[in-house]
Order: structure tokens, then C-alpha cells, then sequence
């Protein structure tokens, strides 16, 4: 095998892809970010030994939470940003170490292989990457609760990511990260021992997501009900994708003024539900669909686009010169755009280049509504309950997640468009494009499409089912009328679910398919536990839940 990687849903026959990734991973990159995981597991023993001593480097957990969310399924496909990666980070750990020896705190002999390796070259990396991989762990139970904690803690690691850089922080959540990583390494943990760190990893998941909703909120306003226009202007446009909303907020500031448009495509959409960005009249709306589909979508665009965290596919030659990165995404010979040392970024590049494009071409037009995030939908829980209690709404149906590439994703459009009319879809990620621009009306005024916005909101639809119990007067949340059938495509997908799983939510149906990283004795615990299950087709899929 030139790799092993079965971290996403997509992954090569539902076992493992081997020879490149499916979502055009190379191997090299592949290896390489197997050996940055390692390391970031050998700086988090260090760090948290030097936790202990009272100390601590700050620049530690931001480069653990940076490179986790590096190694995210569509986040960076570039080998030399690795190589510079795991050589700073090697650096890093000697700096730690050599603190703790000042201090008399630990001697290598006593730390794990992680916390003492050295490359000095690449061809020593990708050496010690054959031997740190996936498959290093032997017994199969074991890697698959390793890896259940390790892509959780991908996923959070991007949450915290982006409430980082909105200024809001929470160091129990690096101690915990730190914590969980180097654990994945503590051959003296059993199953049952894993398997409690995995619903830690779900408590820490809740807070990373609340973390996140306050830095979002507290920033820009609490999203709105909004209509979102699809269709385009006469004007040249910068299409924005991804899920950071300061990059949103400062591209707005830096193209008013300038005839450039602005549109959000894919995660980026629930952007135009936040107040603080309504009052720019240069900011369009959306452009497209799910990331997926941006290989057509960034081509009839026409103009630039700006990729801020995951969800870059390999640019195809006719608009690879258009695609611009910032942050940890990254393409070899793409242009990216750093963060200054202000904390800020220069996108004067990227409107130059729009200003000399031609407007973006039409894909359909018409409005497509959201903002159904917890603090709205929690003011017209009167409204709801009224509507259950009278038997109009007979069941709500989380719909979260993600979208993907598969055919078999076909199930949720038709899924969503068989649902019984006195249904309720709650909808969080890019999922939501599967049926968001269905025609499924509304129930005296309550859309049957609730979009609470991007992944992380998903922390919305739990924060609204949990309100709802107390409405209700149960003593379980299980007792709702509430079902869950959810997509999941990557890592952030992972994290919403063992977030879920810790609030007490059972009975979870995942598709398309369930993860390969799953081994069957791990998936039967799952099943016994928590009722996960898969999905079969619609009819009896919907004749199951509504029953």
C-alpha cells in the first residue's frame, strides 16, 4: 500500500483507500500527515507534562488545533506545507522538552517515541511515516476507538479553530485535545477505557460547538429568518466557500466600495443569515450548491474564489488560476493568502483579479430561506408546541450533515420528498442541499425546512430539541417526537455525533453508508448502546421512523 486512509465516507470500497484518496489525496501527502498526527500526539505528552508543572507554551495549543484541523478530509493536499509543518513541529516539542529538562520535570528515555523521534529530512519523514500510520495499532477494536477519538478531535479542533480567530477561547478544550491524543498512544488503555474517552471526546465536542455559537453570535448577531437570493448580478463577484466567518466579515469590508460582488457558495451559505452582514449591499447571496458540485459551479462563476477551511476539491485547469486559499487549506500552486501580524488579511489580490472577470453566469434564480438557528426557533416555541399538541406536526426529523459525491445521497432528496406532509426537516451543513430548494411548503406558517446553518449548528438543533423536552414536561429527550437520519461525509460530521451521543440522543441512523473505521465489535456497541443504525431504502426507512 502506498497509504492507508479511511477517515471519510467516501473512502475507496468502503475499507480503505490505498493508492490515492478518493477526494484526490495524494499518498505522499497522505504519510505525511499521518507522521504530523504522531507528532502532534508526542508534543501533547510533553505539553500536558509541563501542564503539570504549572507551566506552559502557548504556542503549543494552537498548533495542535491548526494541524489537526490540516489533516481534514478537503482541508490541504500540499506536501511541502506538511514537511514545514512536522519541521516546526518538531521544534516546537524540543523547545517544550527543553523547558522540562530546566526544570527537572522529565528525561526522554521516560516519554513516548512521539515525544522524541527527529527528521531532519524528508526522506527520513516519509521513513517514519510506513511505521506510525493507521494500521500501526494491530488489534483491530482498538485502532477503530483510536480513531474515533482522533477524527472527533479533527472535528473539534476545527470548531475551536474558528472561534479562535474570532477571539474566544477555552483552554479546558486544548487540555482536553492534548489529553485524548497523547491517550490514543497509552497501549496500557483498554476497550472499555477508550470507549469512556470517546464520550468525553462528546462532552468536549458540546462545548466546542458552544464555543463556537457564542463566538459566531457574540460577533455577528444571532442568525434570522432569511430569504437568500440565488440568482446573480451584472457585476464581476468573488464567490466565498467554507465555514470562516471572519474571513466573510473582513472580504465584506475590503470589497465595499469596489463594484465587486460578493456570494457565498457551499458551508459559507449560512453567512447571509447574520445581521452584521446584511447591511453590505454588495453581498449578493449564494452561488451554487454543495462543495462537490464546484468543479461546474466555480468554472461558470467566473470570477475568483476564496477557500477558507475544508471542502476544496482538486481545481480542474480551466479555473485553477481563480481559486485562492487562506488559512489551513492548500493546493500546490494555488495563491494563498497568509494572516498578517496584525491578525488580519490583505485581499486586495483577489479584487483585483475579480475586476477584471466577467459577471458570473446564472445557474437558477429565485430564494431559498434559513436562519433557524436555536435563538429563533426558541421564540416561537409556542408556535411549535401548539402545533404538536394539535397533531399538525406529527414528527420532527434532524437531516444533518453532509453532502457528498455518491449517487446513494440520492436517498435524502427523495427521503425529504416523501415525507409525510405534517413533517418538520431540521437541517444543519451542507446536507441541507440535498432538499433545501424543494417546494415542501409549510405548517401554519412553519417552514417544514429548518436550517439551523452550518455543521457546527448542529449544536442549534440539539439546543432546540432539549428546550423542547423541558416544553413538553419529559424526562427524556428520546420521548419527542424526533427522529434522526443523518448524512456524514467527514471528520466535523464525526465530532456532531459522538456530541450527540453524549447529550443522551439515541436511535441515530447514519448513511450512506457506516464508517469504515468502525470495527464490527466497536459498531455492535454503538448499536446496543445507542441504537446507531444504517438506512435501507425510503419507503421502509419512512415507514420505520414514523411508526
Amino acid at each position: 500500500m502506498n497509504m492507508f486512509c479511511f477517515q471519510c465516507q467516501e473512502t475507496a470500497k468502503g475499507t480503505g483507500c490505498t493508492i490515492r484518496g478518493v477526494c484526490g489525496k495524494p499518498a505522499d501527502v497522505s504519510r505525511l500527515q499521518d507522521l504530523l498526527i504522531y507528532l502532534l500526539k508526542g508534543i501533547s505528552i510533553c505539553g500536558l507534562e509541563l501542564k503539570k508543572a504549572g507551566l506552559a507554551d502557548e504556542k503549543a495549543g494552537k498548533f495542535i488545533i491548526e494541524g489537526l484541523f490540516s489533516t481534514v478530509t478537503n482541508v490541504n493536499f500540499d506536501k511541502d506545507y506538511f514537511v514545514e509543518k512536522i519541521k516546526e513541529g518538531i521544534e516546537l516539542r524540543e523547545r517544550i522538552k527543553s523547558r522540562l529538562r530546566e526544570n527537572g520535570i522529565q528525561t526522554d528515555k521516560k516519554l513516548h517515541d512521539a515525544a522524541v523521534f527527529r527528521c531532519d529530512s524528508e526522506e527520513e519523514m516519509f521513513q517514519k511515516a510506513e511505521s506510525v500510520g493507521v494500521l500501526s495499532t494491530g488489534d483491530e477494536d482498538i485502532r477503530s476507538l483510536r480513531e474515533l477519538i482522533t477524527y472527533g478531535l479533527k472535528g473539534m479542533a476545527a470548531y475551536t479553530v474558528h472561534a479562535g480567530v474570532l477571539g474566544f477561547h477555552d483552554d479546558k478544550i486544548h487540555e482536553f485535545i492534548q489529553k485524548a491524543l497523547a491517550a490514543t498512544l497509552d497501549d496500557s488503555l483498554t476497550a472499555d477505557d477508550l470507549t469512556a474517552l470517546v464520550m468525553e471526546t462528546g462532552k468536549f465536542g458540546v462545548e466546542a460547538m458552544a464555543l463556537l455559537d457564542k463566538a459566531n453570535t457574540s460577533s455577528y448577531g444571532n442568525p434570522e429568518i432569511t430569504k437568500v437570493n440565488i440568482g446573480v448580478r451584472n457585476n464581476p463577484g468573488i464567490l466565498i466557500s467554507g465555514h470562516d466567518l471572519k474571513d466573510m466579515e473582513e472580504l465584506l469590508k475590503q470589497t465595499e466600495g469596489t463594484g465587486v460582488d460578493v456570494y457565498t457558495h457551499g458551508e459559507m451559505l449560512p453567512a447571509n443569515y447574520y445581521p452584521a452582514f446584511k447591511k453590505y449591499g454588495h453581498f449578493v447571496g449564494n452561488y451554487g450548491n454543495a462543495w462537490w458540485k464546484q468543479d461546474k459551479e466555480f468554472e461558470s462563476f467566473n470570477g475568483p474564489v476564496l477557500m477558507t477551511t475544508n471542502c476544496l476539491i482538486p481545481p480542474k485547469d480551466t479555473y485553477r488560476d481563480r481559486v485562492y486559499t487562506t488559512g489551513v487549506v492548500g493546493f500546490p500552486g494555488l495563491k494563498h493568502i497568509p494572516e498578517g501580524e496584525d491578525g488580519k488579511k490583505d485581499f486586495s489580490a483577489i479584487i483585483e483579479h475579480a475586476k477584471k472577470c466577467p459577471p458570473p453566469a446564472e445557474l437558477e434564480n429565485g430564494e431559498i430561506v434559513g436562519g433557524f438557528a436555536h435563538n429563533t426557533v426558541l421564540s416561537l416555541a409556542d408556535k411549535v408546541t401548539e402545533a404538536v399538541k394539535s397533531g399538525k406536526i406529527k414528527k420532527f426529523f434532524v437531516m444533518a450533515g453532509c453532502d457528498g459525491r455518491m449517487k446513494s445521497r440520492e436517498y435524502y432528496t427523495e427521503f425529504a420528498g416523501k415525507l409525510p406532509a405534517d413533517t418538520v426537516i431540521l437541517t444543519a451543513g451542507c446536507a441541507k442541499y440535498r432538499y433545501n430548494k424543494l417546494n415542501l411548503g409549510d405548517i401554519d406558517g412553519i417552514p417544514r425546512v429548518l436550517d439551523a446553518g452550518q455543521c457546527n449548528d448542529s449544536y442549534s438543533l440539539a439546543v432546540i430539541a432539549l428546550k423542547l423536552k423541558e416544553a413538553f414536561g419529559l424526562d427524556d429527550v428520546n420521548k419527542l417526537p424526533l427522529a434522526f437520519n443523518i448524512a456524514w461525509y467527514e471528520q466535523k460530521a464525526v465530532i456532531v455525533l459522538l456530541a450527540l451521543l453524549y447529550l443522551g440522543f439515541k436511535n441515530i441512523h447514519l448513511g450512506p453508508t457506516l464508517p469504515a473505521f468502525l470495527s464490527p465489535n466497536v459498531a455492535g456497541v454503538l448499536v446496543d448502546k445507542f441504537g446507531i443504525g444504517g438506512i435501507t431504502n425510503t419507503d421502509d426507512d419512512i415507514r420505520m421512523f414514523m411508526s
